[in-house]
C-alpha cells in the first residue's frame, strides 16, 4: 500500500529532550503515539485528570487538523482515556500539545518520562457554509432522536 506523506514542521522544546518523535508502531497505523514529556512521574487517581505535556509544537499544513485519540491498550487495562476525545489541534494552533489525560479506572495509574499517552491521526478538514432554508426535506426518520431507530 503506498500513502502520501504530509510534511508536517514539529518543534521539540527542551523539556523534550531525549524522546522520540511521535511514531507509527506499525506500517498500517492510522495513529502515532505521543509519549509524556515530564521530568517526574504524575500519578492521576480514579475519577482523576491531568494535563500531561508533550514538549512539542507543530505547523499543521492549510485543511488539516490533529486528531488526539485514546490508546486503547491503556483504555483497556487501566481505564485510561482522554476526557475531550477526539481532541483536535487546529491548524493554526502553534503552542506545545498538551494531552488531558484522565483515569476512569479503579486502581492510581502513574505515567513516566516518556509513556505513550495518546495517538495522534492527521485529518483532512472540510468546510461547511450554512444555507438557511424555511424547511428541511422530510426523511423515514425525521426529527426521531436517541434511540429512535431502535437499535
Amino acid at each position: 500500500m503506498t500513502t502520501d506523506l504530509i510534511d508536517v514542521r514539529i518543534t521539540r522544546l527542551p523539556h523534550a529532550g531525549g524522546l522520540s518523535l511521535p511514531s507509527y508502531a506499525t506500517s498500517g497505523a492510522a495513529g502515532f503515539d505521543f509519549v509524556a514529556a515530564i521530568s517526574a512521574p504524575v500519578t492521576i487517581e480514579p475519577g482523576g485528570r491531568a494535563l500531561v505535556p508533550t514538549g512539542l509544537c507543530i505547523a499543521l499544513p492549510s485543511a488539516y487538523e490533529l486528531q488526539i485519540r485514546p490508546r486503547s491498550g491503556l483504555a483497556l487495562k487501566h481505564g485510561i482515556t482522554l476526557p475531550n476525545s477526539p481532541g483536535t489541534i487546529d491548524e493554526d494552533y502553534r503552542g506545545e500539545i498538551g494531552i488531558i489525560v484522565m483515569n476512569a479506572g479503579t486502581e492510581p495509574f502513574t505515567i513516566e518520562r516518556g509513556t505513550r499517552i495518546a495517538q495522534g491521526v492527521l485529518a483532512p478538514v472540510s468546510r461547511l457554509r450554512w444555507q438557511e432554508v424555511p424547511s428541511l426535506d422530510e426523511t423515514e426518520r425525521g426529527a426521531g432522536g436517541f434511540g429512535s431507530t431502535g437499535h
